[in-house]
């Protein structure tokens, strides 16, 4: 794992609003079992911002031995719908996304920050770019634009299917 460095912005002003915000975002993203399951971390959460990371793992590459795709759009999807959350603190969900893979990802670890682009009452523009680290050094593998559905209120954890169960039971 590496060691961040915090810099204090000379400009930055607290924003005691976004606490609950914020660990209402940390809360739900913590009960994400797929983010579990890719061993993503949430390592940055400001308003209008947010940093997944994940490490190198066997089971995250693809046959050549680099990160797989679909790792970086993970965390793309999931890092750019976190960042419009932080913005009034609503749920929020993927529409869509377009994601450019800009060179092969390799290294020891990827990450991934997103920042809004316009905050909307319905559909909010963010913007994300993903990085892997080689030797400490970051190289730029993905950028990316999505809109994010803004939902009203509280969502509740479990959505139920109105489709029932296709597959009828053995008796």
């Amino acid at each position: 794992m590496t060691q961040q460095t915090v810099t204090q912005d000379p400009d930055f002003k607290p924003d005691p609003d976004f606490a609950p915000i914020a660990e209402r975002i940390r809360d739900s993203v913590g009960r994400q079992g797929f983010m579990g399951h890719v061993g993503a971390e949430l390592s940055e959460l400001a308003r209008g911002s947010c940093t997944l990371a994940v490490d190198r793992r066997p089971e995250l590459l693809q046959q050549h031995g680099l990160f797989h795709g679909g790792v970086t759009a993970f965390l793309v999807d999931n890092a750019t719908t976190i960042a419009a959350a932080t913005s009034r603190g609503q749920p929020a969900l993927t529409a869509e996304y377009k994601l450019n893979l800009l060179s092969p990802a390799s290294g020891e670890r990827l990450i991934c920050r997103a920042r809004v682009i316009k905050p909307g009452r319905q559909v909010a523009v963010v913007a994300a770019d993903v990085f892997c680290v080689i030797d400490g050094i970051e190289k730029h593998t993905a950028t990316a634009l999505a809109s994010i559905a803004m939902l009203p209120g509280e969502v509740p954890a479990r959505i139920s299917n109105p489709i029932p169960n296709p597959i009828p039971s053995p008796a």
